[in-house]
C-alpha cells in the first residue's frame, strides 16, 4: 500500500455581516469569514492538504477566485470536487488532523457537526476527522478578531 501525507493552511478575514461557515457548518456570529467562495477555512485547509499531497498543486490552481462560477461557491462542492480528483488518483483520505485557530465563535460545541459533515464527504467515519480549536490568546489579527485560520495534515492511502 502506498501512503501520502498532505499538509494545508488557510486564512480569511472577518468582516461584520457576513456568515460563517466552517467545516461545512454556518455558526452564528457577527462576523463572518470574507473571500471569493463561501470561505470556509477548514474545509479550504483540508482541500489543500489533500491536493499537497497528491503534489496537484493547490486550491486556488483548480478553483481560482478569478473565476465567476466559484464566487459564493459552498466549500463542501470544492471538497467533493478533490475527493473526486483524489479518486481517480487511485487514493482515499485514512485519516485527517485539523486545528482552527479564531478568538469567537467557539468552534468546540460544532465539531461534532463538522466531523459528521466532512466525513461525509471524504467517504470516512466521523472518528477519523479530528478538529482541535484554539485561540491566539488575543494576539495578532486573530486576537483582534480580524481574522482566522485553519491547518490540516491528511493522510492517503493507495486502494487495493
Amino acid at each position: 500500500m502506498k501512503i501520502r501525507v498532505g499538509f494545508g493552511y488557510d486564512v480569511h478575514e472577518l468582516r461584520e455581516g457576513h456568515p460563517f461557515w466552517i467545516g461545512g457548518v454556518q455558526l452564528e456570529h457577527h462576523k463572518g469569514a470574507f473571500g471569493h467562495s463561501d470561505a470556509d477555512v477548514l474545509l479550504h485547509a483540508i482541500c489543500d492538504a489533500i491536493l499537497g499531497a497528491l503534489s496537484l498543486r493547490d486550491i486556488g490552481y483548480h478553483f481560482p477566485n478569478t473565476d465567476p462560477k466559484y464566487a459564493g461557491i459552498d466549500s463542501k462542492e470544492l471538497l467533493k470536487e478533490v475527493i473526486t480528483l483524489m479518486r481517480s488518483k487511485n487514493f482515499e483520505v485514512g485519516n485527517i488532523d485539523s486545528t482552527v485557530c479564531l478568538e469567537a465563535p467557539k468552534v468546540n460545541p460544532h465539531i461534532p457537526k463538522m466531523q459528521e459533515a466532512i466525513a461525509g464527504i471524504c467517504g470516512v467515519e466521523s472518528s477519523d476527522v479530528s478538529i482541535k480549536a484554539t485561540t491566539s490568546e488575543k494576539l495578532g489579527y486573530v486576537g483582534r478578531e480580524e481574522g482566522v485560520f485553519a491547518q490540516a495534515v491528511v493522510l492517503l492511502q493507495s486502494k487495493s
